[in-house]
């Protein structure tokens, strides 16, 4: 079981990040709330890791935070819930803001999320309601993903990057759409912030 890893940053494309341990590149998928936080490319981070397998894929998770591996582990063992369903709703929503929607009964916000209907929702809020501490996580003041080398299609990269969420790609089109107007100039990270924010409670 691989439970860390630390080593340089090689690659980012959301969500997957490429971390070189010793001359050994890791492929590992992060929800975009870990995606933001990273440091520039070329420099140390460490992840806490969660290693799934099945029977078609061997998939490693990593978290910039113990408590976002913690959150993600309570994610999959719901019913319904698989790893890749527990990284788009965490590339959605923080820790606080999933435990302000449990807590509001908001499955309005859940059923955003590409994969997750109105019966996984409200199931994920029944199954949730006990096991989430309304303070996890800070849904406020998340750093952006500084690259170490200028991205030419800083729209095409935001669309991929929702359709390996889950998304389909008229709606990641349209929701990059959305976040490029009212940010032009913007990066992929900070487009794909803006259409996912407003899967964020208020």
């Amino acid at each position: 079981m691989i439970g860390r890893l630390r080593g340089t940053l090689a690659a980012i494309q959301p969500p997957q990040l490429l971390v070189d341990v010793q001359g050994v590149g890791y492929e590992v998928l992060a929800p975009m709330t870990t995606v933001f936080e990273l440091p520039p490319l070329g420099q140390e981070v460490q992840l806490y890791t969660h290693l799934s397998v099945s029977e078609t894929a061997q998939q490693l998770f990593g978290f910039i935070r113990e408590s976002d591996r913690q959150l993600f582990r309570t994610l999959i063992k719901v019913n319904g819930v698989g790893p890749k369903m527990a990284l788009a709703i965490l590339s959605g929503l923080d820790g606080k803001a999933l435990s302000r929607c449990v807590a509001e009964d908001n499955v309005g916000a859940l059923v955003k999320v590409p994969g997750v209907g109105k019966k996984t929702a409200e199931r994920l809020i029944i199954e949730l309601r006990d096991k989430l501490a309304p303070d996890l996580g800070d849904a406020n003041d998340i750093p952006l993903m500084t690259a170490g080398a200028p991205k030419v299609d800083h729209v095409g990269e935001a669309e991929s990057a929702l359709a390996a969420l889950g998304y389909k790609p008229t709606e990641a089109s349209k929701m990059v759409a959305r976040a490029s107007k009212e940010q032009p100039d913007a990066d992929s990270a900070t487009l794909i912030r803006l259409a996912l924010k407003g899967m964020v409670p208020a």
